[in-house]
């Protein structure tokens, strides 16, 4: 680590700390060449993957699309932003824990309609009229019925 001061290279660690729960280390260091201290903290980079549409594009993971899409299926439900949030990083987590690095985008839509299913069944049935392109109110009334029986949605 080059010394922000003098730019030497031989800096030592006098005090490493958990901060942000744990994701990141803080690090107190000091230079042996000008004796100057300083902070850095260490993260570790976490990178999601790209996602294949239905049509063979890819586009890279766009988070605010999901907050987004999310935020839609759940408008004037009692769901909180930190309920939202959890949602989103729970997706998050899910699709980066598969060590791929690129997932068909189908993958990020079951990943919503899951977390939606746990934080409101109504923007659940509203995410997935759109998501499995509902075509009358008789595929509605299904995917009610089977919320109602405790089954999973999208099954037979």
């Amino acid at each position: 680590m080059h010394c922000p001061f003098c730019g030497d290279l031989d800096t030592k660690v006098i005090d490493s700390r958990l901060v942000a729960e744990g994701d990141s280390v803080r690090r107190r260091r000091e230079c042996l060449s000008c004796g100057e201290r300083f902070t850095t903290f260490e993260t570790a980079e976490l990178v999601m993957p790209h996602l294949i549409k239905r049509d063979g594009r890819r586009e890279p993971f766009d988070e605010e699309k999901l907050r987004y899409g999310l935020s839609k299926a759940l408008e004037k439900r009692p769901v909180s932003v930190n309920e939202i949030e959890t949602a989103v990083n729970h997706i998050k987590h899910k699709l980066r824990s598969t060590g791929e690095r690129e997932l068909p985008a189908l993958q990020v839509g079951e990943a919503v309609m899951a977390e939606l299913r746990a934080l409101d069944a109504v923007a659940y049935v509203r995410f997935a009229s759109v998501y499995r392109d509902f075509q009358d109110i008789s595929e509605f009334a299904a995917e009610i019925n089977k919320l109602a029986d405790g089954r999973k949605p999208g099954s037979l």
